[in-house]
């Protein structure tokens, strides 16, 4: 038996050498910044303090293995202040040496101007865009509780740490924010602290020119614990973390009132140090106010630096007593622990996919109600596979037989109920898959992908395989009517690079789609799903992957030998293409009918694959698909023609919809004797 793990951390005593240790990130920030004529000095002269109190006591951590699954989880929601987060790396023994300060933010450094996942050690999310480490750290809040109430054992707390992050007003004022707070305080994430760095200055001004919120009693609305500190008070800081760490039913803010430029004779409280270089002197006048040497650049004394290193020998020393409990974990419960290892590692489970439906041709399924399926043969086999739906459980089939929900306080279960939060819903995705140990996935209506498009793009960024799936996919929802018929969402999505957008054309390509999402984990995937009931085609059964992780493959041969016409459809579409196909071989017309689910991986192909699919000798092209035509142009090329639909829908019985835009057999003939010059 096993109990809870703690460093050998330096007493709660604060004396002078804490307050040289804060003045030297400081010292830092400022010098970084003005060598390189740009970035955001203020905040982390601000927030020094308190960060130096948080990673000097409180941070478990171990900077030789920045990975170690148990450890605290450090988020710098307002990226711009990165120095903050560089220096305190390169401080505590991070692979962040100090000639990386001094190429703060130049072409090929790993300290860019906001910290970004997979390129600096340590850094433990991609963060800019303001409010999504907001929620990236709930999404990670949430992820450990999961796991602890999977995986722990009475005397065996394997997974038992805290998930911190500073924050601004910036943070605060952004949508999402407020989206993430009300679901962290309902779920009563208790091992979430956020430091709230309350300084009073935004870009334009004193923030009170647009931002009157009362933060305190804002939170306590959202069920948060809520403390206010004076952020150069150590002591206090210290006794308000321990506070925090005490309240246990409740997500914490610490709210921290701070001074941008700290320190700064003449830019102090003022919006000139945020975003731009002190300037030489200035800086010599702060060094001394602080009482650093002037006109040293990079200051690090050894005594500061010493006593940062001391979470080397504690932080081996934490994840050693770790490792101890998970040798110990395994032999009594060896089931679980190699279930919990092998969820660490991103790997799914021998067989996951054994009892995956399979479609026989004639049946008819909307895509969407496929998926559901899919979830329903697989959740029992991947005990760490986790989603929900933003308040759209019963229209997007995303909750698997026999799952338990997560409810406030009670983490046990796989279902997660993120009320009507997109915003939210795709940063807290993005926090469970970095946080690890889970396939995370989430759902809404693909026209509500304009709420996601942030987190899609930061997934697809930082090369994450966040799982987003987005139903009622085109104008065959009908009733709804333009505002929920999404026409430009998939080219727009499709921009996204490393986003692989995929629009299965029938159910066996949805079993497809969800195998390759699960499978592949260098990227995040978006599924596109259809409300309308589709036919399962001919031939898409008959392989695992269907053609489908090549992006593109022919589903309909040309009857007689070489076509005359490709057509080329995704989606609901692709059963028009092949109705199509058949009217034009009434009339002695020679169609071959091409699926291609995605764009991004028929890309990837070589050349030899992709024009066995689409030969260059066959430049009569149709394609057909229920949203905007732009980039169809790519594989039509300038003979071909694209069938879709450049304006926005109307409202009325989808079929009708369809119809009344074009999206039919009929209208595909049409334009493919066009192509091929028939009359």
């Amino acid at each position: 038996m096993m109990t809870s793990v703690s460093p050998t951390l330096p007493s709660s005593g604060y004396d002078e050498l804490d307050q040289l240790c804060a003045n030297v990130i400081r010292g830092l920030a400022m010098d970084a910044v003005q060598q390189a004529d740009s970035g955001h000095p203020g905040m982390p002269m601000g927030m020094a303090s308190v960060a130096h109190v948080l990673w000097t006591r409180f941070l478990r951590h171990n900077p030789v293995n920045p990975k170690w699954p148990n450890r605290d989880r450090f988020v710098l929601s307002g990226g711009h202040g990165s120095m903050l987060l560089y220096s305190l790396l390169y401080l505590t023994g991070y692979d962040v040496p100090l000639e990386q300060l001094k190429q703060f933010r130049q072409l090929g450094s790993i300290t860019p101007g906001h910290p970004e996942y997979g390129l600096t050690p340590g850094v433990e999310v991609t963060t800019g865009p303001l409010g999504q480490g907001f929620a990236n750290g709930a999404g990670m809040a949430l992820g450990e509780a999961f796991l602890a109430a999977t995986f722990n054992r009475p005397g065996y707390p394997i997974m038992d740490h805290y998930v911190y992050a500073t924050l601004g007003d910036g943070d605060l004022e952004e949508g999402i924010s407020h989206e993430a707070a009300s679901l962290a305080g309902h779920l009563k994430l208790g091992k979430l602290i956020y430091f709230y760095d309350d300084n009073k200055i935004s870009i334009d001004g004193p923030t009170s020119l647009s931002y009157s919120d009362d933060v305190p009693v804002r939170f306590a609305a959202y069920h948060w614990h809520v403390q206010a500190v004076d952020g150069y008070d150590m002591p206090a800081i210290d006794a308000a973390i321990r506070q925090a760490q005490a309240v246990t039913d409740r997500p914490s803010l610490i709210i921290c009132h701070t001074h941008i430029g700290y320190g700064s004779p003449n830019k102090q409280d003022t919006a000139d140090a945020h975003g731009s270089p002190l300037g030489e002197e200035e800086i010599r006048l702060t060094k001394q106010a602080l009482g650093m040497p002037p006109d040293e650049k990079f200051w690090v004394p050894e005594e500061a630096l010493a006593r940062y290193r001391g979470s080397l020998p504690a932080g081996h020393e934490c994840e050693g007593q770790w490792n101890q409990m998970l040798a110990a974990y395994e032999r009594e419960c060896p089931e679980l622990a190699a279930t919990f290892k092998q969820a660490w590692a991103g790997e799914l489970p021998d067989g996951w996919d054994a009892a995956m439906p399979v479609w026989q041709p004639g049946s008819k399924i909307a895509t969407r109600a496929a998926s559901g399926k899919v979830l329903d043969a697989i959740a029992a086999r991947i005990p760490t596979l986790i989603g929900g739906s933003a308040d759209l459980t019963p229209s997007n089939n995303t909750r698997f037989k026999g799952a338990v929900d997560v409810t406030p306080g009670d983490f046990a279960g796989r279902y997660i109920r993120f009320g009507i939060r997109e915003h939210a819903m795709g940063a807290l995705l993005n926090g469970l898959v970095l946080h690890g140990g889970t396939f995370p996935y989430g759902a809404t209506f693909a026209v509500f992908a304009d709420y996601m498009r942030p987190t899609a793009r930061l997934a697809a960024i930082m090369k994450i395989p966040t799982i987003f799936v987005w139903t009622h996919d085109s104008v065959g929802v009908g009733e709804d009517g333009p505002t929920h018929e999404p026409v430009e969402h998939l080219a727009s999505l499709r921009a996204i690079p490393d986003l692989v957008v995929i629009r299965p054309g029938d159910p066996n390509e949805t079993a497809a789609a969800w195998r390759y999402a699960l499978t592949r984990r260098d990227r995040p995937v978006a599924m596109l799903l259809s409300r309308q009931a589709m036919p399962a085609l001919p031939g898409t059964s008959s392989a695992p992957g269907n053609g489908l992780e090549r992006g593109a493959y022919v589903v309909a041969e040309a009857e007689g030998g070489r076509p005359d016409l490709v057509l080329i459809g995704t989606g609901s579409e692709v059963a028009v293409a092949v109705a199509a196909r058949d009217q034009l071989a009434a009339r002695g017309i020679r169609a071959r009918v091409v699926s291609m689910p995605s764009w991004e991986l028929f890309d990837e192909q070589d050349a030899a694959y992709r024009d066995s699919v689409l030969p260059p000798a066959v430049s009569a092209r149709v394609s057909v698909e229920a949203g905007v035509t732009l980039g169809w142009e790519h594989y039509v090329g300038q003979d071909g023609r694209a069938v879709g639909i450049d304006r926005f829908g109307e409202s009325g019985k989808g079929p009708a919809v369809m119809a009344h835009l074009g999206i039919t057999a009929e209208n595909v003939v049409q334009q493919a004797l066009a192509t091929l010059r028939i009359e």
